[in-house]
């Protein structure tokens, strides 16, 4: 049975998207968290809607989630504020000169990895909630801290008054890699006395949940394979 939300402030055109088969995708992915050994109750489920239209975003709460997640600010900004309730999340790097517009609706910044960023956040939200991206993969061009950066930016953030509730990272595909990034981040996390660890996606959400994952971020096993770009 899925929820019924009452949706005010955007438009409700049919939606290519099955709530019903969203809502049995949700409940495969949190036998998966159970199976691995998370609690589905504290497990959190984010829903990732980026390259998918509004529709997905309607199904994703009807399906009963209020975490969604978007990559891109054109994306997140064409499809908030949503239903009432709805959380949204950013995810990975944002341009400064978005940070603005995005303000107003984004309940945590997932993917904070450089002062500048958190600089630019305080100014138009001096308290938000953020977490620090982690790279454990030292391959350059890819976003987040390293592992030895980690706490002074940690710190950093703090100072400047932000809400720093944890590290989120983006683990390598290959299985060992991914098992050594996601034992280090939640190593760290540990250190840092932070509670919250956004570690897995559709692929690697066991071996995550198993590290002790409390946020995965969930899109193709949700809504199936991307069929239109994303936009940036």
């Amino acid at each position: 049975m899925t929820n019924s939300i009452s949706v005010t402030t955007i438009s409700t055109s049919p939606p290519s998207f099955d709530s019903d088969r969203v809502a049995e995708a949700l409940a495969a992915v949190r036998r998966r968290i159970a199976a691995a050994g998370g609690d589905v109750d504290a497990v959190r489920v984010v829903a990732v809607t980026k390259g998918f239209g509004l529709d997905a975003v309607l199904a994703a709460r009807r399906a009963g989630l209020s975490d969604i997640g978007e990559n891109y600010a054109a994306e997140l900004l064409a499809k908030a504020p949503g239903p009432e309730g709805t959380s949204w999340h950013f995810l990975g790097a944002v341009q400064r000169n978005k940070v603005g517009p995005l303000a107003p609706l984004v309940s945590l910044w997932q993917g904070v990895a450089r002062i500048s960023e958190g600089e630019r956040i305080a100014r138009f939200t001096p308290s938000a909630r953020v977490l620090v991206q982690v790279d454990c993969t030292n391959v350059a061009g890819r976003n987040g801290a390293s592992v030895h950066d980690t706490a002074p930016l940690v710190a950093q953030l703090r100072a400047l008054g932000l809400d720093v509730a944890g590290l989120m990272t983006v683990a390598p595909p290959e299985h060992d890699a991914a098992d050594r990034a996601f034992g280090e981040v939640d190593r760290l996390a540990k250190e840092l006395g932070l509670e919250e660890r956004s570690m897995g996606m559709s692929d690697d959400l066991e071996l995550a949940v198993a590290h002790g994952s409390t946020m995965v971020r969930i899109g193709r096993a949700l809504f199936g394979e991307r069929l239109q770009p994303a936009r940036a």
